[in-house]
């Protein structure tokens, strides 16, 4: 199979969606970010990499950044973690406050803003600095030590995200966080400012397609069991309140971000990574879901 003709294919075929998505105004620093660009990768577990378009631009990562947010609060809090957030889908949008009021300050999942800042909460609890814990790890899994936070984009969410902030006072209400809603915050919106290319992205969630372990390193990151946590979160609850029309068209667990990038596992296979700012109406990149639609046709391979 040409995979790298595939991504060709796919890259001309997607060309005339990039101007219909919007880019997240909602942050200007992300307003400000081009709505034609376009790139992808596939990375396979025995090292083998695809790329086409801007795979090597580096973008602001948003909500994928809970992936390995998620993976450090498992293990360092185990399975205390689900005591303070669901592993149910939340049909409401990422940002929505209606459920954690009738459902008492618990988050349906963890890939919601709600449950990502339980989330940050229990690994704040536990390391003294995990802004940069984060920072670090994401930094190993792929290799490079140069990956940063971009703190304009992290300034511009601290600025406008009232939301978000009235999420994190809320859950306090429901004595949901133990820190303080500021520091969650502060760690929260540097965490969705990480600047990676779907190249680094790709190999750094690599170690979910390879039963926990960093092909990079040969690290264990985590056992296959959590592995099968991770990615059935994935699949059921990680593009957001559009799973369900995403797992019918693509077929592979993933986890979007309003930047316009969205990561896909195939378990035992590959990664792949997209990135095209303009997003459609649930917040998932427009043309970037209809090339992984378009890889999973094409190539016939998906978890289904």
């Amino acid at each position: 199979m040409d995979i790298q003709q595939i991504l060709e294919d796919i890259q001309a075929e997607v060309r005339p969606l990039l101007d219909q998505g919007r880019v997240a105004s909602y942050i200007p620093e992300l307003a400000v970010v081009p709505g034609d660009k376009f790139g992808m990768v596939v990375r396979t577990v025995d090292g083998a990499s695809y790329a086409v378009g801007d795979a090597g631009e580096r973008f602001s990562i948003q909500s994928i950044s809970k992936i390995f947010t998620l993976t450090m609060a498992m293990q360092l809090a185990g399975d205390d973690l689900w005591k303070r957030v669901g592993r149910e889908p939340s049909g409401n949008p990422f940002n929505s406050l209606v459920q954690l009021e009738y459902e008492n300050g618990k988050p349906r999942n963890p890939f919601i803003n709600a449950g990502a800042l339980v989330v940050t909460d229990v690994i704040l609890g536990h390391l003294d600095n995990a802004t940069e814990t984060v920072r670090d790890i994401v930094r190993g899994l792929c290799d490079k030590d140069d990956i940063d936070f971009d703190l304009a984009v992290a300034g511009s969410e601290q600025a406008t995200g009232h939301r978000n902030k009235a999420m994190a006072y809320f859950l306090k209400s429901f004595n949901n966080l133990d820190n303080q809603p500021e520091r969650v915050l502060d760690a929260y919106f540097h965490h969705c400012s990480l600047a990676m290319t779907c190249l680094e992205l790709c190999e750094a969630v690599l170690f979910l397609a390879n039963n926990g372990v960093a092909p990079l390193s040969g690290d264990l990151v985590m056992t296959g069991n959590q592995v099968k946590y991770v990615n059935s979160l994935l699949l059921t609850c990680g593009t957001y309140d559009a799973v369900g029309d995403f797992a019918y068209r693509v077929g592979l667990p993933a986890k979007s971000g309003v930047g316009g990038g969205i990561v896909a596992i195939m378990p035992g296979q590959f990664s792949a990574c997209v990135w095209s700012p303009g997003l459609d109406a649930s917040g998932n990149s427009l043309a970037g879901s209809k090339a992984l639609e378009l890889f999973t046709t094409k190539t016939g391979v998906s978890v289904f």
